[in-house]
């Protein structure tokens, strides 16, 4: 090596190490900042550490012992048994009187179910395909909720925009009759949504007599993603339907190259009087009063009727409802009761847990200690995301410190993956929700791809090791996790 390039590979070398001690410095007066925010009492922060060897015992046992590899065997008999489960379906309300009977089965205790009610939405034939300036089959999936077509489809010249502001800007003349379609670029899966979420709202108000909406994914191989929507009080429906990214690209491309573009649609979907569907609940019953400081695992039961929903969201609701068996059959019973709910009707808003929380309202506060869910995937967990006050969050960091044997410390503020425990959240209660690996999580999201071959037996046997773990020592502390709830 010559001198100068010797030289050069020196001050490499000591830029890199410079950099690494600056990053330890950074997260140092992080770490330090975070504690010099926290009062917890000294007993305290000892009894949370405390339980650093139950973590261990709990992680061993099912990541070698003979919980090994359950969590994905039972999803996958359960998956291939009942398929799908939309809201409203024979398949969900048969998988529910399935599992009850499976946690009776497994010795879990308090197994019951507690009504809600759900749309009850069908989806019938559908079909598109480009008429100008070629003919081309173009895949689509109605939204749920969507009005169907007339009798015979409709055709219609295209409208194609990217946002929302654009269409505004059209003069309705320019819209009135034609087909909407958006092209939005994806920016996360909240902002892109909300096209799908809102898009017949919008078209309609513009006089449009349906909207075509690019599915909510960041990769896409042809597959159009459903979802639900939503019709605006005073509005006109209209049928509406995700397409592919690949097909609402070409699309507006062709618009905005001058194109006359026509589609012909055609969509049999309607919807019927709300059903009366059921969540599904079973308990590891507390040493000392089991009503009350309840800490709930949960995921929802139900999913869309394309895919099994093994994603989305079996891995959750499994996982929560092992988590509770496990810990039984460990012999490890806690002070305060750990509950598990299999939720219904999340996917058309949260229709169970908000029942479940208006016919829990009355004691709410006494009842309720801490929620726990999971709904974005079941990949490699790398800790919990967490929403409450200041006092709760230190008490909850110093319990997910004790996560290392599963390499899932990682800590953020809000929650972000449990949307029917935002119920609670929202008013003021605590509560986390799982952080995993899902960057692919919005590839198969809402589609056929939703199958068990996303699901790895590894990954699912982790995550229920971190939520095992983390319900059994919030329900056994000698404190409730502090909380401020708003009507």
């Amino acid at each position: 090596m010559h001198g100068s390039m010797f030289l050069r590979f020196v001050f490499i070398i000591s830029a890199m190490v410079l950099q690494i001690a600056s990053s330890n410095v950074i997260v140092e007066k992080i770490e330090e900042k975070v504690e010099n925010e926290c009062n917890l009492s000294e007993d305290l922060i000892n009894e949370i550490r405390g339980y650093k060897n139950v973590v261990l015992k709990i992680t061993d046992h099912i990541l070698n012992g003979k919980f090994k590899g359950e969590v994905h065997k039972s999803l996958q008999t359960f998956t291939d048994k009942f398929g799908s489960r939309m809201a409203g379906s024979d398949s969900l309300e048969k998988s529910i009187d399935y599992m009850e009977a499976l946690l009776k089965n497994e010795g879990l205790e308090n197994v019951h179910t507690e009504e809600a009610k759900v749309p009850h939405w069908i989806r019938g034939f559908e079909a598109a395909s480009l008429v100008l300036p070629r003919k081309a089959k173009i895949e689509i999936l109605g939204l749920g909720t969507s009005v169907g077509t007339p009798r015979g489809g409709i055709i219609g010249e295209v409208v194609a925009v990217r946002t929302f502001d654009e269409l505004r800007k059209l003069p309705d003349s320019e819209v009135k009759g034609k087909i909407v379609v958006f092209a939005p670029t994806w920016q996360g899966y909240g902002a892109t949504a909300s096209y799908r979420g809102s898009g017949a709202t919008e078209a309609s108000k513009k006089g449009a007599i349906a909207a075509l909406i690019r599915s909510a994914t960041p990769f896409s191989i042809g597959s159009p993603h459903t979802g639900s929507q939503t019709y605006a009080q005073g509005v006109r429906k209209i049928p509406a339907a995700c397409i592919t990214v690949e097909d609402a690209e070409m699309i507006l491309r062709m618009y905005n190259e001058g194109e006359t573009v026509q589609i012909r649609l055609e969509m049999d979907d309607y919807n019927l009087e709300p059903v009366t569907s059921r969540n599904t609940v079973s308990e590891l019953q507390g040493t000392k009063s089991p009503n009350k400081s309840v800490v709930i695992l949960s995921g929802h039961l139900d999913s869309w009727d394309v895919g099994v929903g093994a994603m989305d969201d079996g891995g959750g609701a499994f996982i929560s409802w092992k988590a509770v068996k496990f810990l039984k059959e460990m012999g490890l019973r806690p002070k305060r009761t750990i509950r598990s709910v299999l939720w219904t009707g999340e996917e058309y808003g949260y229709y169970g847990a908000k029942e479940y929380q208006r016919t829990h309202k009355e004691n709410e506060a006494e009842e309720f200690n801490f929620f726990i869910e999971s709904d974005t995937g079941t990949f490699d967990p790398v800790g919990l995301d967490f929403t409450g006050n200041k006092e709760a969050e230190c008490i909850f960091r110093e319990v997910l410190n004790l996560m290392a044997p599963l390499n899932a410390t990682q800590f953020e503020t809000p929650a972000d993956g449990g949307p029917d425990i935002s119920v609670w959240l929202n008013r003021g209660f605590p509560g986390a929700s799982l952080l995993n690996k899902n960057d692919k999580y919005f590839w198969f999201h809402h589609t056929e791809g939703d199958r068990m071959l996303v699901e790895d037996p590894d990954s699912l046997d982790r995550c229920v090791a971190l939520f095992a773990s983390t319900a059994y020592i919030i329900a056994d502390l000698s404190v409730d996790i502090p909380k401020e709830i708003k009507n």
